[in-house]
């Protein structure tokens, strides 16, 4: 006997999760512990006892519906995502993870089935790091990869005042749970929208992300000379000048290696309308899905500031802030997807992830996967990000069966 899923239900559920701060431009404005975000963990809270589920919280405010197995000794299996938004979000990105976990438990739930092993959806508290920085703290925390007393203490980004401990507080949703636990998961899956056009344009409904690319987050800091705009052109030391042909450089450098790359700040001083810039710092990150590829764009990046050191007379300087490493995915919980997509007769693909998530802090202690459905245009992080209910139930059908399988199979 297989297990009825109800992509009608989990398609319903989406769309009353999205009505918990619904934006006029009819997306999502669910920042992390806020009031929003607080009535969208009732909700959730609720809809998982309703399907026989214990629902724990830990010190981090993530939350734990845990849908019991047959085997009391057993591992959970996990899955998850994140129900906060960016200011201007939509509606999929993060819950939809999270309710196809759901959907899941609700599935067994009203067959009166049950796995070998609990099954666990996981709603991580701060993935996006809108609010409080860095993003997917709640998860980095749980693996121990950021320190959980410094995830506490971080300010809100809007309200210095406040500290992520004081929202948590605030809201009613600070637990006694050990986050460390998490750790112990047998196998942690979450399910994405892409966040990007490749499935669509090719007609493909499952992404199989193999691996979370690595991301390098740069300073890039070049240092000329101040001075009045009326000094002549021959001999000048212009940072704004420099910094501009780097912008390219980083553009050009991702195309020829394959990669990705973005400036995405420019701070500069003397920042006066009648000075040369004397100093700029530019924000910048590369990714690229290949293992060597990181350091291949570095390098390259390299060259060309020195080549613009010489021609312009600056200094340049590549201080590193931060970054996530390459994850790789654990091998068998992938052939589990393929095999729910081979069983759905839904055509699938192996990729990359090029965005960091949740699944990226998880995997490097406990065997993950994780999983892509198309969004209309690649548009995600904005108030028109959309799925299509096909895409919606061919994610359920394809991760349901593995998540199942992972569990030990019908009991």
């Amino acid at each position: 006997m297989s297990i009825a899923f109800d992509p009608d239900r989990l398609w319903n559920s989406l769309e009353e999760m999205a009505r918990i701060g619904a934006t006029p431009q009819g997306g999502v404005k669910r920042l992390a512990l806020s009031p929003e975000d607080g009535q969208a963990r009732a909700l959730l809270r609720d809809w998982a006892q309703a399907a026989g589920c214990t629902v724990t919280v830990d010190r981090l405010g993530s939350m734990y519906c845990t849908y019991a197995g047959t085997d009391a000794k057993a591992a959970p299996v996990a899955v998850g995502s994140h129900l906060d938004s960016v200011p201007t979000g939509g509606k999929y990105d993060g819950p939809y993870g999270v309710l196809l976990g759901l959907e899941i438990l609700r599935a067994l739930h009203q067959a009166g089935r049950r796995t070998r092993a609990p099954i666990t959806v996981v709603n991580w508290t701060n993935e996006e790091g809108s609010r409080f920085s860095p993003a997917m703290s709640a998860s980095g925390g749980a693996m121990g990869v950021l320190d959980e007393a410094k995830v506490l203490a971080a300010p809100d980004n809007f309200d210095a005042s406040i500290t992520y401990a004081d929202a948590l507080a605030a809201i009613g949703w600070a637990g006694d749970a050990d986050p460390a636990r998490a750790r112990d998961f047998a196998a942690y899956f979450e399910a994405h929208i892409e966040q990007g056009p490749i499935l669509e344009r090719e007609g493909i409904p499952i992404g199989i992300v193999t691996h979370c690319i690595g991301v390098e987050q740069w300073d890039v800091v070049v240092t000329g000379t101040d001075g009045h705009v009326g000094y002549p052109m021959a001999g000048r030391r212009d940072a704004l000048a420099a910094a501009s042909e780097l912008v390219l450089a980083l553009e050009r450098i991702a195309i020829e290696t394959g990669g990705m790359a973005t400036a995405t700040r420019i701070t500069l001083a003397p920042d006066a309308r009648g000075n040369i810039p004397a100093m700029v710092r530019l924000a910048a990150n590369i990714r690229h899905p290949d293992a060597d590829g990181n350091a291949r764009m570095e390098a390259a990046f390299r060259a060309a500031m020195a080549d613009l050191a010489t021609r312009r007379g600056v200094e340049v300087q590549i201080i590193r802030v931060g970054g996530y490493p390459r994850v790789p995915f654990a091998a068998p919980l992938l052939d589990a997807l393929r095999r729910g997509a081979q069983g759905a007769q839904l055509k699938h693909r192996d990729m990359p992830g090029p965005i960091p998530q949740d699944a990226l802090h998880v995997g490097i202690v406990v065997p993950s996967a994780l999983m892509f459905i198309p969004c209309h245009g690649g548009v995600s992080h904005h108030p028109s990000e959309s799925i299509s209910r096909a895409w919606c139930a061919a994610g359920l059908a394809a991760m349901g069966a593995a998540v199942i399988e992972a569990a030990g199979g019908l009991a």
